[in-house]
């Protein structure tokens, strides 16, 4: 079986909470070259010694690579180091099952590394197998079929593997009450009636782990049952001793197996209480003479503790129970990993076909884990299975039914700069393992190159490095020229807060020398300033998503406007003719002028000059004399007309359509209907600036037209008449000749031919003579 693994590692360096809002580079504010590409890997150091501006601080060279290089820093000044990856050790693929087994990984913050991992299962690989057993009074038939397992286990192992070792131990319960009887008799006997029935122990080391199946076979053929008093049995106990007393036990670096055989539960941690037992598991090995000895003196042990001792001593355990308790151990299987269950026959008939199907799931199902980490770090990982399928169980890191080439892909790393510890990453269940030595990129390279008490740094006050001062313990300032412990004191720190505040600097800046310096922003526009970088030009209120309303400069966070506008954010224009009605008054006299608006006073009047009253019925008479005279010459104000009704366009239209109305019009619309001296109907529609007109007077009769049309109706009408009656006549007369001319065709007279039109009659009884009797 071949497993082939491509993991991937990141790193996350030095300081795992680098990455904040903006831009880390110029949040770090960082004093040196080291400080700065631990920020993140987009951040770098411009070592250029003219680099700095005037009023610039050191931190402003510690930037993003784009960033620099557009501020005027050739891409060979700057400091960006990049992570590497050494192979230490590497053996052949017949000699180890996992390549590579050893290597070195340098990482920078924030900077991916991967390498390739692969593992191959080996032929023919030893196997060490541990069978331990329950022996409580239940289990006596399963002793009969066990006493036999060592022999047909190692026919049907060496299908598997010529070197195959096992061994056998076993259990009952904790030797205090109420786990057991502990009357004399029950102590040497517990099984009433059974004189075969051995005193009651917690757990036996009954046979190392040996390749003589024969031996296996005689010493378990010696054993004998014993009895207890609860259900459940103190399997935890034994599984302990034997994951941590590795030498009595006899374990190899191979695959190791734990065969555990009950028909009953468990007790765990906690349960000890019961009888008085209240220490901890401390889970170190307490065989004497192959007997556990603690069992009274230690609580069992807790599920965690015993899934951590046996993945530490790479131990895949198999659960034989019977059927009754297959559901709880199938709970615990899923809490321990590496692990299988299989059903045991009531006799234990089955366990040897038990065994090996449990041995053919554990081998192709691979579980990747690595080694306790700091706190800080973390690994994650993505797996790639068969056909290249991301696996999804164990958080990525399980594959189940691998076979020859499937891949998985893996890792995501993050740790402190003070973690030099190797960690090591393996198959669990496996002894064989990658072991991954972990370096961190903290310092740059110009850092070697440092001038020691430099007398660019204020006479030798600090190392000139990286083209910048970094200043020995106690001084500080771009060019180590303060003392730090005079800007540490109170009244230096004071002279950097306003008005006794307790932010130093408004938290935009540094107190150095007692003097603040403003921090830069990513935007060369914005800026901080003040004594106590209290001001900054980017902060002041918004308009229409424009600073100041775009009619104005910011100056600490204070808009100064433009003339002509006012306002918080100069948004309130001064210019009122926007609100000159056309009556050239301000807002038509019913209403105040602010920020170019009109605010009508008087609520009847509305639109933007305050000139509409849509309620007021007077509007249409003030109007109707000038529409009079501008559109017809007429009415009271003829004579005067180009003097009072000069102030509105008036357009005439032909009909009342053409009139604007109210929907579609960018202006309020008013429509009149006025009557004049000669009765005549006008309507006009009131929309300033404009007037539209149209008149509905009707002209006087013409009467020669009316009497013609008249006779000229009457003769038609005559003749339409006499046409219809005409056509009556003519379709009554036809009807009449048809009809005539039917009852023609159909008449017929009788004709008789050689027949005498004389009847004769005759009387029977003529001729006849009268007979009297």
């Amino acid at each position: 079986m071949k497993l082939l693994l491509l993991s991937t590692l990141f790193g996350v360096l030095c300081y795992s909470d680098a990455e904040k809002e903006g831009n880390a580079c110029i949040n770090a504010n960082a004093k040196y070259c080291g400080e700065c590409i631990q920020a993140g890997a987009k951040c770098g150091w411009c070592k250029d010694p003219n680099f700095l501006k005037q009023g610039e601080t050191v931190s402003a060279r510690c930037d993003e690579l784009q960033s620099l290089m557009k501020r005027g820093c050739d891409a060979a000044m700057i400091e960006n180091p990049h992570g590497e990856q050494k192979i230490l050790k590497n053996k052949p693929e017949d000699i180890t099952q996992i390549q590579p087994q050893k290597l070195s990984l340098t990482l920078r913050s924030g900077e991916p590394q991967s390498f390739d991992l692969k593992f191959k299962r080996a032929e023919d690989y030893p196997i060490d197998l541990y069978y331990l057993m329950d022996l409580s009074y239940s289990m006596k038939d399963d002793l009969e079929n066990v006493k036999n397992l060592g022999t047909s286990l190692m026919l049907e192992m060496s299908k598997i593997t010529s070197d195959f070792r096992i061994g056998f131990g076993s259990f009952v319960e904790k030797t205090v009450m109420p786990y057991i009887s502990t009357t004399p008799a029950k102590l040497l006997n517990p099984c009433t009636g059974d004189q075969n029935c051995t005193s009651p122990f917690s757990y036996k080391n009954v046979l190392k782990l040996t390749s003589d199946g024969k031996k296996f076979n005689t010493l378990v053929g010696q054993q004998h049952i014993s009895g207890n008093l609860d259900s459940p049995e103190g399997g935890f106990d034994a599984i302990m001793q034997v994951a941590v007393c590795g030498e009595q036990i006899g374990w190899r670096n191979v695959t190791r197996l734990l065969v555990f055989s009950t028909d009953a539960g468990f007790h765990f941690a906690g349960d000890g209480k019961l009888g008085g037992i209240v220490l901890p598991n401390d889970g170190k090995c307490h065989l004497e003479n192959n007997v556990y000895t603690m069992s009274h003196y230690y609580d069992y042990p807790s599920i965690a503790h015993l899934v951590q001792k046996l993945s530490d001593n790479n131990i895949q355990t198999i659960f034989a129970v019977t059927e009754e308790f297959q559901p709880v151990y199938q709970e615990l299987k899923n809490l321990i990993p590496k692990s299988a269950v299989g059903t045991l026959s009531a006799n234990s008939s089955n366990v040897i076909n038990l065994i090996i199907d449990a041995y053919n799931s554990l081998s192709s199902e691979v579980i990747l884990e690595n080694s306790k980490l700091p706190e800080g770090v973390t690994i994650a990982y993505t797996s790639r299975c068969k056909n290249g399928v991301v696996s999804q169980g164990e958080s990525g890191r399980k594959c189940s039914n691998i076979s020859i080439g499937d891949e998985v892909r893996t890792g995501m790393w993050r740790g402190p700069p003070s973690w030099r510890q190797p960690c090591c990453i393996k198959p669990l269940g496996f002894t064989e393992e990658v072991v991954i030595t972990l370096n961190f990129i903290c310092e740059c390279e110009c850092h070697k190159e440092g001038i020691k008490n430099s007398p660019l740094c204020h006479f030798g006050n600090g190392t000139y490095e990286c083209g910048a001062c970094k200043c020995n313990e106690g001084r500080v300032g771009r060019q180590c020229e303060c003392s730090s412990n005079d800007v540490a004191t109170e009244d230096m720190d004071r002279t950097c807060r306003k008005d006794n505040d307790t932010d130093i600097c408004s938290n935009n800046g540094d107190c150095v020398c007692g003097t603040c310096e403003c921090k830069k922003r990513d935007n060369p526009e914005e800026r901080y300033s003040g004594q106590y970088c209290e001001c900054d030009n980017f902060n002041c209120d918004r308009s229409g998503n424009k600073l100041c309303g775009g009619h104005g400069r910011c100056e600490c966070r204070v808009c100064i406007c433009d003339p002509m506008w006012t306002g918080s954010a100069c948004d309130c224009s001064l210019d009122n003719r926007t609100c000159m009605a056309t009556n050239k008054q301000i807002c038509n006299g019913r209403g105040i002028c602010e920020c170019g608006t009109c605010k009508c006073t008087d609520h009847k009047f509305q639109g933007p000059t305050c000139e509409t009253c849509p309620t007021c019925p007077g509007v249409c008479t003030e109007q109707k004399e000038c529409v009079q005279c501008r559109a017809f010459g007429t009415g009271e104000k003829k004579d005067t007309c180009e003097r009072d009704c000069s102030y509105f366009n008036l357009i005439k239209v032909k009909d009342r359509d053409k009139l604007p109305q109210p929907s579609g019009s960018s202006y309020p619309v008013m429509h009149c209907k006025e009557r004049d001296a000669n009765d005549c109907w006008f309507y006009y529609t009131y929309a300033l600036p404009k007037h539209w007109c149209v008149s509905d007077c009707p002209a006087g009769p013409d009467i020669i037209p009316i009497v013609a049309g008249v006779v000229a109706g009457i003769v038609l009408i005559g003749l339409a008449l006499l046409l219809i009656w005409k056509l009556l006549m003519i379709i009554h007369d036809r009807r009449e000749f048809a009809k005539f001319e039917k009852e023609k065709m159909n008449a017929k007279w009788d004709t008789v031919s050689g027949t005498s039109p004389i009847n004769r009659f005759q009387n029977p009884n003529y001729g006849r003579k009268a007979s009297v009797s």
